[in-house]
């Protein structure tokens, strides 16, 4: 596939939206609409058993969902993903940590964004204050046992597609170790 001209259509301080023309590799025409957003940070803090979630409204369902704290820098900043992670878990939590693995990518939809991410493990938590964005005002955040954690998305409790990613590659990690 080839890219034959791309033009912006949308742009705020998250994302921009671009349209491109392209041509198949039978020649044909197309069109793919593309969501350019920069790459995020998911968080799996995790002390005792027990797992640190957030839960917040999510305005493009119309509901509030427990996930794990991830997100992307302000205006679109290009920031290294470790500095990121560390960054998401303080905003969101409060919490610090004294260890940092990083155990996976991820890809949030291949099929019409750019975005990719990259999945840390926090351990040696030390606990503060968040210190949240505007648009984070109503977040809330508790422990979970992993079982809970489990039995959460398995009642469709937990939706975000990345933190039940995340905690399978997490599993995968700790079966290998």
């Amino acid at each position: 596939m080839e890219q034959v001209s791309s033009r912006q259509v949308y742009e705020n301080n998250w994302m921009t939206v671009r349209e491109d023309a392209i041509r198949r590799g039978d020649g044909s025409p197309g069109v793919y609409g593309v969501v350019d957003k920069p790459d995020y940070a998911l968080v799996i803090p995790y002390e005792d058993g027990r797992f640190h979630l957030v839960e917040q409204f999510r305005y493009p369902l119309g509901i509030r969902r427990w996930e794990f704290p991830q997100g992307t820098a302000p205006d679109r900043a290009d920031v290294e993903p470790a500095e990121l992670a560390a960054r998401e878990l303080r905003e969101e939590t409060g919490l610090t940590a004294g260890a940092w693995t990083e155990i996976g990518r991820l890809d949030v939809a291949p099929g019409m964004a750019s975005q990719r991410g990259r999945i840390f493990l926090a351990t040696d938590l030390t606990h503060g204050e968040p210190q949240r964005e505007h648009e984070e005002q109503d977040m809330r955040a508790a422990w979970f046992e992993r079982a809970q954690f489990e039995a959460m998305i398995a009642t469709g409790e937990i939706t975000d597609a990345q933190s039940v990613a995340a905690y399978a590659i997490l599993q995968l990690r700790e079966r290998r170790s």
